[in-house]
């Protein structure tokens, strides 16, 4: 199933879309999608459901995200375009949840911000408390999947003192969405092609089969330092193509649109602006 939620910002309402890509709204069976939601979310009939009229604002299909953890240099190819040694071990650092925004909405470039970057990524959420948990037990602990973008400012992440999460948690930094995918529907999540076009040309293209760090392996290994609780979410690394790595580099400007793409998890399309 594909879950959203829809409605201005702070009060998104659940939805689910039916077989023809329309939102049903949900609230009527749960009061959102969150929290201990994930861990049974609603099997039902979506055309049993009242229908969204007009075409409301999609917010992050999770509310209350607890924890937005990220994955750094977990593809192949990606490792290979910036010259980095692929890791041994899985890089991880978070982005503060200040940074989500709704799929459609606008990055906003902070003040004094140079070099901002995209990373179109797969998105877990997690639907059931784990710790120390498998490689094979993780799947049971996975609510779903979406599309997350980790936008960076490389110069506050690489040029300055201290931790990537400063570069990484502007806010409107993560947009998600637009949907939360049952691990049924998706099918191989080590299959996906991911995509982000910049302005209409192809910048970044991938597959989830080059990942160093498994879904499953990442889940385990993120158990091992945390535990993870329903709704949190894991952004699970990005493929080539991103600004740093052109030649010259290429940063986003106000006027920009991204658009993402993953196998079965809809688009995303954010225009960039500027903080005044």
């Amino acid at each position: 199933m594909r879950f959203a939620r829809y409605g201005a910002v702070g009060h998104e309402m659940p939805a689910v879309l039916d077989v023809g890509g329309r939102l049903r709204d949900l609230s009527g069976v749960v009061p959102d999608v969150a929290g201990s939601v994930l861990s049974d979310l609603p099997r039902i009939n979506p055309e049993s459901l009242p229908l969204v009229e007009g075409q409301p604002r999609l917010g992050p299909p999770v509310g209350r995200v607890g924890k937005l953890i990220a994955i750094g240099l977990n593809y192949t190819d990606h490792a290979e375009e910036v010259g980095a040694t692929p890791p041994d071990d899985p890089i991880v650092f978070l982005k503060a949840t200040s940074a989500i925004v709704g799929p459609h909405d606008p990055v906003s470039l902070p003040r004094g911000a140079e070099k901002t970057d995209w990373e179109v990524e797969l998105g877990v959420v997690i639907g059931r408390r784990a710790k120390y948990v498998t490689e094979a037990e993780a799947r049971r602990h996975i609510a779903g999947y979406t599309i997350v973008n980790d936008v960076s400012e490389r110069a506050l992440q690489m040029e300055r003192s201290g931790q990537w999460t400063k570069g990484k948690s502007c806010d409107s930094f993560a947009p998600m969405g637009p949907w939360l995918v049952t691990p049924d529907e998706l099918g191989d999540v080590q299959a996906l092609d991911l995509s982000l076009d910049l302005n209409g040309s192809r910048m970044q293209t991938g597959n989830t089969g080059r990942m160093i760090f498994s879904v499953a392996q990442i889940v385990a290994y993120m158990s091992e330092l945390m535990t993870l609780q329903p709704g949190d979410v894991i952004a699970t690394g990005t493929p080539p193509g991103v600004g740093m790595g052109q030649k010259p580099p290429r940063y986003l400007v106000e006027g920009d649109e991204m658009v993402l793409n993953i196998t079965g998890l809809g688009e995303q399309r954010s225009p960039v602006v500027r903080d005044r």
